[in-house]
Protein backbone atom coordinates (compact mmCIF):
# COMPACT_ATOMS: atom_id res chain seq x y z
CA UNK A 1 0.00 0.00 0.00
CA UNK A 2 2.86 2.28 0.95
CA UNK A 3 4.48 1.76 -2.30
CA UNK A 4 1.47 2.52 -4.38
CA UNK A 5 1.25 5.68 -2.13
CA UNK A 6 4.92 6.52 -3.43
CA UNK A 7 4.28 5.53 -7.29
CA UNK A 8 1.18 7.95 -7.52
CA UNK A 9 2.84 10.88 -5.40
CA UNK A 10 5.54 10.70 -7.90
CA UNK A 11 3.46 10.48 -10.83
CA UNK A 12 1.53 13.29 -9.67
CA UNK A 13 4.72 15.86 -9.20
CA UNK A 14 6.12 14.75 -12.79
CA UNK A 15 2.76 15.29 -14.47
CA UNK A 16 2.97 18.82 -12.21
CA UNK A 17 6.36 19.83 -13.50
CA UNK A 18 5.41 19.03 -17.23
CA UNK A 19 2.49 21.58 -17.34
CA UNK A 20 4.70 24.97 -16.65
CA UNK A 21 5.94 24.98 -20.29
CA UNK A 22 5.85 28.05 -22.38
CA UNK A 23 2.73 28.55 -24.56
CA UNK A 24 2.69 26.64 -27.75
CA UNK A 25 1.77 29.58 -29.90
CA UNK A 26 2.83 33.48 -29.58
CA UNK A 27 0.78 35.99 -28.98
CA UNK A 28 1.74 38.04 -32.10
CA UNK A 29 1.65 34.92 -34.76
CA UNK A 30 -0.77 34.86 -37.17
CA UNK A 31 -3.66 32.22 -36.41
CA UNK A 32 -4.63 31.56 -40.26
CA UNK A 33 -3.18 31.98 -43.59
CA UNK A 34 -5.81 34.90 -43.76
CA UNK A 35 -4.63 36.83 -41.00
CA UNK A 36 -1.36 35.97 -42.44
CA UNK A 37 -2.70 37.41 -45.88
CA UNK A 38 -4.12 40.87 -44.13
CA UNK A 39 -0.38 41.27 -42.26
CA UNK A 40 1.15 41.15 -45.28
CA UNK A 41 -0.91 43.69 -47.01
CA UNK A 42 -1.59 46.51 -44.22
CA UNK A 43 -5.14 45.32 -43.55
CA UNK A 44 -4.93 43.57 -40.97
CA UNK A 45 -7.75 45.18 -38.20
CA UNK A 46 -7.36 43.63 -34.33
CA UNK A 47 -10.03 40.86 -33.40
CA UNK A 48 -11.01 43.52 -30.33
CA UNK A 49 -11.37 46.81 -29.69
CA UNK A 50 -12.28 48.95 -26.19
CA UNK A 51 -15.33 50.85 -25.63
CA UNK A 52 -15.71 53.79 -24.03
CA UNK A 53 -16.28 52.62 -20.99
CA UNK A 54 -12.73 49.91 -21.65
CA UNK A 55 -14.61 47.04 -22.37
CA UNK A 56 -13.70 44.89 -24.91
CA UNK A 57 -15.45 44.69 -27.81
CA UNK A 58 -15.72 42.57 -31.18
CA UNK A 59 -14.18 44.74 -33.56
CA UNK A 60 -16.87 42.98 -36.62
CA UNK A 61 -17.27 46.48 -38.57
CA UNK A 62 -13.61 46.97 -39.16
CA UNK A 63 -12.60 43.32 -40.09
CA UNK A 64 -15.80 42.55 -42.23
CA UNK A 65 -15.44 45.82 -44.38
CA UNK A 66 -13.61 45.29 -48.14
CA UNK A 67 -10.07 45.86 -48.75
CA UNK A 68 -11.10 48.47 -51.23
CA UNK A 69 -12.43 51.04 -48.56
Amino acid sequence: MKRWCWIMLGTAMACGAGGCEKALFQEQAPRTQYERFDRLRGGYQPPVTYSPDGEEVPNLRARLMPYSQ
